[in-house]
Formats: C-alpha cells, sequence, structure tokens
C-alpha cells in the first residue's frame, strides 16, 4: 500500500511515516470554506473531506489519499491556525486555565472506497502567564498550528496539566485509529 498524504504538516508526515508503508506528499488546491451551520465538533472531519474531493488524479489500486484537518474548539469556538503574533497570543491566552477540544478529521480513499472519523482530545492548561506565552510565541511562531500551540514544544511541556484521549491527535493525526481504520479498511 502507498500512502498519498495531501498535507504541508511536518509533523503529520512523520507520523504516518512510523507506519512503515512508502509515503509521497501530493498538493491539493482546496478552499477551506465551510457552511457556518457545521456543528464544531464536525469542522475537522468536514475539512479533512473538502481536501480529499479536492485531489483529482485517479487513484491506482495500491494507493490511498490520506486528508486530514486539525481545530481546536474553546468555550464553543472553533479555533484555526493564527494569521499573526497578537492573534497567536490571543488564542493562547483564550485556552490559558481551561479545558480544550482538539479535533482531528481524517479521510482516506482509495480507487474504491472512502472512510472518514474525527478523533477527539480534551487539553487542559494551566494558568499561563502573560511573560510564558509571550515567550512562547516569539521563540516558536506557532502559526501552522491550531490553536498557536504544539503540545510536544515549550508551551506543552511547562503549560498543561492533563489530557483525555490521544496525545497524538494533537500533535496532529491520531494514529492509532489511522492505522487500524488503513489495515482494517484498504
Amino acid at each position: 500500500m502507498k500512502i498519498l498524504l495531501a498535507s504541508k504538516s511536518p509533523r503529520r508526515r512523520k507520523l504516518v511515516e512510523t507506519f512503515n508503508l512508502e509515503v509521497e506528499c501530493v498538493d491539493i488546491e482546496v478552499e477551506e470554506v465551510l457552511d457556518h451551520e457545521v456543528a464544531a465538533d464536525q469542522v475537522a472531519e468536514t475539512l479533512a473531506c473538502l481536501k480529499a474531493d479536492g485531489y483529482k488524479k485517479t487513484l491506482a489500486e495500491d494507493e490511498v489519499l490520506l486528508t486530514a484537518d486539525t481545530v481546536v474548539v474553546v468555550d464553543g469556538k472553533v479555533i484555526g491556525k493564527p494569521h499573526d503574533r497578537d492573534e497567536a497570543i490571543e488564542m493562547i491566552q483564550s485556552l490559558s486555565d481551561k479545558t480544550h477540544s482538539v479535533y482531528t478529521g481524517v479521510s482516506l480513499r482509495s480507487s474504491t472506497k472512502r472512510i472518514s472519523f474525527t478523533e477527539r482530545t480534551d487539553v487542559h492548561f494551566r494558568k499561563l502567564s502573560d511573560e510564558e506565552i509571550a515567550y512562547y510565541v516569539d521563540t516558536y511562531k506557532p502559526y501552522d498550528k491550531a490553536g498557536a500551540y504544539g503540545i510536544q514544544e515549550w508551551i506543552g511541556m511547562i503549560g498543561i496539566d492533563r489530557i483525555e484521549g490521544d496525545y497524538y491527535n494533537v500533535v496532529g493525526l491520531p494514529v492509532a485509529h489511522t492505522y487500524q481504520s488503513l489495515v482494517s479498511s484498504f
């Protein structure tokens, strides 16, 4: 089996490479625009499926297209990736001293089959100081990360009290669920 990974995330690629399958990164240009009526817990899976639909090449019999999207939901509001420093700081401040949910939606598509699913992990940050938040944003520049943070980086190490669910889901791909779906369905 060959995985066609439609993702620019280096973290997601490293996680997919742990499957010990051939992996090729492919580009998909899709405008990520959603209907406002999509429930917060379905946004990531809806976006993953939208990305999968954006791949127009014919898949070979041994190829599986893998698309994914990760969003953070806090206080019922979906948070994507920050556009700049101020937005990153604001996002992390909104997560400080709270529990939020990380949803990763995954779509797997072959020439004959398609499945998709959502994985949820709840993450609790302790109260973070303004200095800690500014240091993290200025040092790590988390502009390519949903919620403006990487659990595997400094802010995750010093700021997260606990998680409930799959750690790798917060990194960007629920590895166990994705692997089991691949081997059992394709």
